[in-house]
């Protein structure tokens, strides 16, 4: 007897795609404290690599796992579907940066903080990316489904 419920194709991408991301964020706010708190970069430079890392990073899991149903094989599929999804989230680099400054240049994830007993200097950036990375989200998901993999 089988307990499963019953998914359907779209939602178990849904799923799927939410958790690619959510490890990719992960990695995205280690890359960018790593950039800002330990090597000095300038927050927005760094959010900047950090975002062109993972998004190599997602390609690949998402191909592999979310997309499996129509992930591209060849070289020639597997590469331009790479341009596709860089063309995708490449689109979203201005968007997600530009609200990671505007909530550091507001206060705005500084006062999202208030409750929050210790603060270093990078948790402000940090919380402003993974706003902006939460706002980009569906975006990000609707184009690369339409685009990328169909």
């Amino acid at each position: 007897m089988s307990f499963a419920v019953a998914t359907s194709p779209r939602r178990e991408r849904l799923v799927r795609f939410f958790l690619v991301g959510l490890t990719a964020a992960s990695v995205q706010l280690a890359l960018l404290w790593l950039f800002v708190d330990l090597g000095g970069v300038n927050y927005l430079v760094g959010a900047f690599v950090a975002i062109e890392i993972t998004i190599l990073f997602q390609y690949v899991l998402n191909n592999a796992w979310t997309f499996h149903r129509s992930r591209h094989t060849s070289m020639r599929g597997y590469l331009v579907g790479l341009g596709k999804t860089n063309i995708v989230r490449g689109t979203a680099i201005p968007l997600q940066l530009g609200i990671l400054y505007v909530l550091v240049t507001l206060g705005t994830a500084e006062s999202l903080l208030d409750n929050v007993a210790v603060i270093d200097s990078s948790a402000e950036v940090l919380v402003g990316n993974a706003v902006a990375i939460g706002v980009t989200g569906l975006y990000r998901y609707a184009l690369d489904s339409a685009w990328t993999w169909n």
